[in-house]
């Protein structure tokens, strides 16, 4: 660019940010009000309860009413203005939802790794830190009036079946790494800044929330019938770290029934278990126009008051649509519900806002006020999405170490598949409009001379018309890199995938390519969701497998870096890859995660599922090999009850949680990591842990994991501390959490221990 262009640029972004600046007045208590300025609910040194008891006591009913829903209605005599809480930011600032826009001052945002591939880095620390650039991003955009406060991300539901459309969005398949991300990610986005926010996270969807569409069955109409077992042991495992650990300011119920009930008009969900169990510090909200669909579509109550009364009553705060707006007036008027009631969901969703500080006068004057343009799309942001996409990618084969491939060796390489030169594709969904991007082809042309045939127009492949120019491609190319795969139009919101394999002619494409090609053949798959590779896998002119997930707006840079050996891969499989068969016969709609012998029901997730994978989860090879010894662990543990309880607290080898003294008792251990290989790398340190016999035991669970970077024939000792209460436990058929007694297996690569739990009035621990 020349100078005088980029100077142009640079007065340009200003007078914008200027121009969008000048546009953005106080949400409410502007200094110049004098109506309002000195009222209690504007003072920033009160306590913010009493701030929300003030104003909700000067509200009229018709203004609360209206503050209900997410676009909530002015209320001009108190000097505050509309506001929309509907904003997305699941991997990056989205423009899904009416709360964010983009254009002029801030044409895009960073756009990182879908959360799936992201969460194959296994690394806690790079999930806080998208966070923090994610909500630097977001505080820039709502400061040029282009965005909310109020996020409605992360999805913390747990991939149960490898065909749902939105597994993309979720962390994976383990409780325990899903909910790490939630809390993770979530202290990223809020800031840590006592009790005030940066912006206002939500985990979605509460609960048992993982079916879009599928064989005429959609989410609107779904009764997911769920045991107390696998709702305590699974699908509320990521929810209440979301809370408890993560201190998330919202939680969104979501559109199906759990046992008969929707999950907005459920107290025993909301009020009982979020608000009340958890402790939640904030406002529950509903997936959008969930209130309507129990209504409309589920008939669950006779009439719309009911309905609206129903969700107030239950704990919903804030509708996600007009249902609460257009009849709660009426169902007051009936008296199904009370003003109190209605005071009540305001109180939590008016902290949020003053926690957020829109009742503090002028933006500019407060923390992050300064963030604008310059703050979004910055170099270190994008850098950290090409190294999250790094960290992300899977490493699923290598034949005879034919990767990484050599510029020197590999002159001219063909890449081929309809993936290979995607830029939308990589982001996957609920995301915005990205910095720039950088795509497969342009990425491993950085390396190499490139011969570009796209063999299938698109990942439907509906037929080989394109094949010949592909073999052809790869009879003349050094390598061959096939960049296969799905995109949105395969899974996606609403849209429930129908098979495990590659779509259309795509395995055809491969094989044959594969066959004719003059040097190593490397298959890199796109997807959310697994993909039965079996045949690539068995093939042994497939010389190498990646999985990229959706990597980002970087994720072409990311692969190249990959394939020629400037990243190690260090990337593990957050989910199951199962073969095609495992979902014969297997309906989505059962929700049962424990295997049945009796009903031939296979079970689900690698904590339950006894039968054939294509790859497991935690799967995931590396250009280097490491080793593990297990350094220093006890072989006895000795967990305190509680004395008032005795003796009676022990039944069937198993304690129950809730009877011992066990809140800080840890099982702790020290790990020697060796890199025995020639090259530096990042490794991922898995845990998992075998209870003793019990039929509703997992096979294994994992209880802890770390990510460390070990150079190249050197040995790093890690620290790894396992609470016992909370990961050693497991969960009995009526959902009460209890501790084995007895003799507990840990593996970590390749090294066993066992230590032994015992019980104890007196608390003694041994080692």
């Amino acid at each position: 660019m020349a100078p005088n262009s980029a100077i142009f640029l640079l007065l340009l972004l200003v007078f914008s940010w200027q121009t969008s600046k000048a546009d953005v007045e106080p949400f409410a208590c502007h200094p110049k009000d004098k109506t309002t300025r000195n009222l209690p609910f504007c003072q920033v040194k009160l306590p913010i309860h009493e701030r929300v008891k003030d104003l909700v006591g000067r509200l009229r009913l018709p203004e609360k009413i209206g503050l209900l829903v997410n676009n909530a209605g002015a209320v001009p005599r108190l000097g505050i203005k509309g506001y929309e809480w509907w904003s997305e930011a699941l991997h990056g600032v989205s423009n899904v939802g009416p709360g964010t826009k983009f254009g002029g001052a801030f044409p895009g945002a960073t756009s990182f790794p879908q959360v799936i591939t992201t969460a194959a880095s296994f690394n806690s620390t790079l999930w806080e830190a998208i966070g923090q650039v994610v909500s630097d991003e977001a505080r820039a955009m709502y400061n040029g009036g282009m965005a909310g406060l109020t996020y409605w991300s992360p999805n913390v539901n747990i991939l149960r079946d490898p065909r749902w459309g939105r597994g993309q969005e979720t962390p994976g398949e383990d409780p325990l790494v899903v909910g790490k991300y939630a809390a993770s990610y979530v202290k990223g986005l809020q800031g840590n800044d006592g009790d005030r926010l940066k912006v206002a996270a939500s985990c979605k969807h509460f609960t048992a929330y993982d079916l879009d569409n599928w064989n005429g069955v959609d989410r609107f109409h779904f009764n997911a019938k769920v045991s107390k077992q696998d709702i305590e042991d699974t699908f509320d495992v990521p929810f209440r770290m979301c809370v408890k650990e993560g201190k998330v300011a919202s939680v969104m119920c979501s559109y199906n029934q759990v046992n008969g009930i929707p999950t907005c008009a459920d107290p025993n969900l909301l009020k009982k278990t979020v608000r009340t169990q958890w402790g939640l510090n904030g406002y529950i909200v509903s997936d959008c126009d969930s209130v309507g669909v129990y209504y409309d579509k589920q008939h669950y109550t006779s009439t719309p008051e009911q309905a609206a009364a129903d969700a107030i009553k239950a704990g919903l705060d804030l509708d996600c649509g007009p249902f609460l707006a257009v009849h709660t007036q009426a169902a007051v008027k009936k008296g199904l519900v009370n003003e109190a009631e209605i005071n009540g969901a305001l109180m939590n969703t008016l902290a949020v806002q003053m926690r957020l500080g829109l009742f503090d006068g002028e933006p500019s004057a407060q923390p992050y006020g300064k963030l604008g343009p310059k703050d979004v799309c910055t170099p270190a942001h994008q850098e950290l999405a090409l190294e999250a996409a790094r960290q992300g990618i899977v490493l699923l084969k290598n034949k005879g170490a034919s990767l990484p491939l050599s510029p020197r060796r590999h002159r001219s390489v063909a890449i081929i598949g309809p993936n290979s030169n995607a830029s939308v594709t990589m982001i996957g969904n609920y995301a915005g409009v990205a910095c720039r991007y950088t795509t497969p082809l342009q990425g491993i042309g950085s390396y190499t001379k490139t011969i570009y045939k796209k063999g299938c127009t698109d990942v439907s492949c509906v037929n080989d018309k394109l094949f010949n120019g592909a073999i052809d491609a790869a009879r003349q190319a050094d390598a061959t890199i096939l960049v296969m795969g799905l995109d949105q139009s395969i899974e996606a919101e609403f849209r429930d995938r129908t098979g495990l394999l590659l779509p259309g002619h795509q395995q055809e494409l491969v094989s044959k390519v594969a066959a004719a090609s003059k040097g190593p053949t490397i298959l890199v798959l796109m997807s959310g969701g697994p993909i039965d590779v079996s045949f690539a896998k068995k093939d042994p002119k497939i010389a190498a497998i990646l999985w990229a997930g959706y990597p980002g707006q970087a994720g072409g840079a990311a692969i190249a870096d990959v394939l020629f050996g400037t990243t190690n891969p260090g990337g593990k499989l957050p989910m199951t890859w199962y073969p095609q068969e495992y979902i014969t016969n297997l309906a989505m709609t059962e929700m049962g995660m424990r295997s049945s012998e009796s009903k031939n029901y296979p079970g689900r997730t690698y904590r339950f599922y006894k039968g054939k994978v294509v790859y497991p989860f935690g799967h995931g090879l590396s250009y280097s090999h490491f080793t593990h010894t297990i350094a220093t662990a006890p072989t006895l543990l000795t967990v305190p009850l509680d004395g008032h309880r005795g003796n009676a607290t022990v039944s069937g080898k198993a304690i129950r949680v809730t009877h011992t003294k066990c809140n800080r008792l840890s099982l702790q251990i020290e790990v020697d990591v060796k890199n025995v290989g020639s090259k530096n790398g990042a490794h991922t340190l898995l845990v998992y842990s075998t209870p003793p016999g019990g039929q509703w035991a997992p096979r294994k669970q994992l209880v802890a994991f770390e990510k460390l970077h070990v150079p190249a024939r050197t040995q790093r000792r890690v620290g790894i501390k396992i609470h016992v209460c909370k990961l050693l436990s497991v969960v009995d058929r009526s959902g009460t959490r209890r501790i084995p007694i007895g003799p507990h297996s840990l593996q970590i690569g390749d090294a066993k221990h066992s230590v032994s739990l015992q019980a104890s009035v007196l608390g003694v621990i041994k080692s």
